[in-house]
């Protein structure tokens, strides 16, 4: 089968940004008052763990380095539920993959999955948090706010869901999630109030992220403003979240899924589709056919959200690490998730297979969009039928016409962001005057 040539487009999205993280950081504690509750030489412990944040490393660094500024100890502890294969090395291991390890921010990590009751919801859902959090004379949590992959809520990914997921280690993660939907919107704060209500949170650091995945906003929050401000927070990042060009699509190619971009592998913000029994899918985009190509190497084989795809490679399949992935599908509850879709031999033979079974009289006419991965939308390929309907859009940048480049064996020569920025550099070689220049009246030759 072939494929109809491909349009690379650049999408261009609000762009604000912290320019001086550390010093934007450092002055905000230093601000905070924490001297105020907190005597000289207490123990503090920094939370963190979440996947995907940019700059996490330097952001985590800063906090510590001011903390010990201002006379206090601090240390690291994990909050990521049961990530890292539910294991204390795990975890560690996932931390210093951020840049956050006792080599470079000079604070020890403490990690472990031991957990202590600290109270118990009106349903009588037990609420327990980190042993080591609670050892601490205070805790500062770190996590960027956006739009979650579960559900839909007033508090959605962010401090609030880091206080009772991320802390809660494995245990609080279940005991949250096997009430489903209604546990993620519902539960979270009335426990995120339990564990507030024991005086250990002493700041909450939000940061929020740009369409480029660059730090747009860094706010330090003391522990009675974190339920208040953080709504606010998500609405600023939903706004500001990357976007397909367009809704309708037949078929939707995701060079690169994996945790690294997305809790569920690919956004599902993104690409519109939810498969979970308790949350119906948006109204746009509307997406046909998914085909997923690679599991990203840093998601170490968890392929959490496979199964929002229809079309898999065999490469992608192979890579896949079962226990790490089946574990994070069990805790969450949302098996849907992780079933295996159709696999195909190659990268050509699962982007045929999706084309192929969409029943299209004219497969040069088909609406396809390739896109290295859920978070990074700023440049990316569309079809001539795609094409011609993003030429008069604002902020959309039409480029030049490429062929599907593959090898003898029908995977892609060059894939994810590195494959847009070499298709730019043959045609910048190739002169202005070269064929290929992208106008709706070529595609219609």
């Amino acid at each position: 089968m072939e494929f109809p040539p491909m349009v690379r487009i650049r999408q261009i999205f609000p762009d604000p940004r912290v320019d001086d993280i550390e010093g934007t950081v450092r002055s905000q504690i230093a601000r905070s008052r924490l001297r105020e509750r907190l005597a000289p030489g207490a123990r503090i412990a920094v939370a963190a763990g979440s996947r995907g944040i940019n700059n996490i490393g330097r952001i985590v660094g800063a906090v510590i380095a001011e903390l010990r500024t201002m006379g206090f100890e601090p240390f690291v502890v994990p909050a990521m539920g049961s990530h890292g294969g539910a294991t204390p090395d795990g975890q560690r291991e996932i931390l210093a993959s951020y840049g956050i390890a006792p080599e470079t921010t000079g604070a020890p990590v403490v990690s472990s999955l031991d957990v202590v009751k600290i109270g118990e919801l009106p349903n009588g859902t037990p609420v327990v948090w980190s042993r080591d959090a609670l050892a601490a004379d205070g805790v500062v949590i770190v996590n960027r706010v956006k739009p979650h992959t579960d559900f839909r809520g007033t508090w959605e990914s962010g401090l609030v869901k880091m206080m009772v997921i991320g802390l809660g280690k494995q245990r609080g993660a279940e005991n949250i999630h096997q009430h489903g939907v209604r546990g993620l919107r519902d539960l979270i704060p009335q426990a995120a109030r339990v564990i507030l209500g024991q005086g250990k949170v002493a700041l909450g650091v939000a940061v929020v992220e740009n369409a480029y995945d660059e730090t747009a906003r860094v706010e330090v929050l003391p522990p009675g403003a974190i339920a208040a401000r953080e709504p606010a927070l998500f609405a600023q990042a939903r706004a500001w979240m990357p976007r397909l060009p367009v809704d309708a699509i037949d078929v939707l190619v995701v060079d690169e899924m994996g945790k690294t971009f997305s809790g569920t592998g690919m956004d599902v913000n993104v690409i519109g589709r939810w498969r979970h029994r308790e949350v119906p899918d948006p109204p746009s985009p509307r997406v046909r056919r998914i085909v997923a190509l690679r599991l990203a190497d840093a998601s170490e084989g968890n392929a959490q959200g496979v199964g929002l795809a229809d079309v898999v490679t065999r490469r992608l399949a192979e890579a896949i690490d079962f226990g790490a992935t089946y574990l994070n599908a069990i805790v969450s509850t949302y098996l849907e998730r992780v079933f295996l879709p159709l696999v195909a031999p190659s990268d050509r033979a699962a982007i045929a297979v999706a084309v192929r079974t969409l029943g299209l009289h004219d497969p040069a006419a088909v609406r396809i969009v390739r896109i290295p991965n859920t978070l990074h939308l700023e440049r990316l390929w569309v079809s001539p039928a795609v094409a011609a309907e993003v030429q008069d859009v604002e902020g959309v940048t039409l480029g030049r016409t490429v062929p599907w480049r593959f090898t003898p064996a029908g995977d892609l020569e060059v894939w994810g962001p590195a494959a847009w920025e070499e298709d730019e550099g043959a045609a910048a070689d190739a002169g202005p005057d070269a064929p290929g220049r992208s106008t709706v009246a070529d595609h219609e030759r």
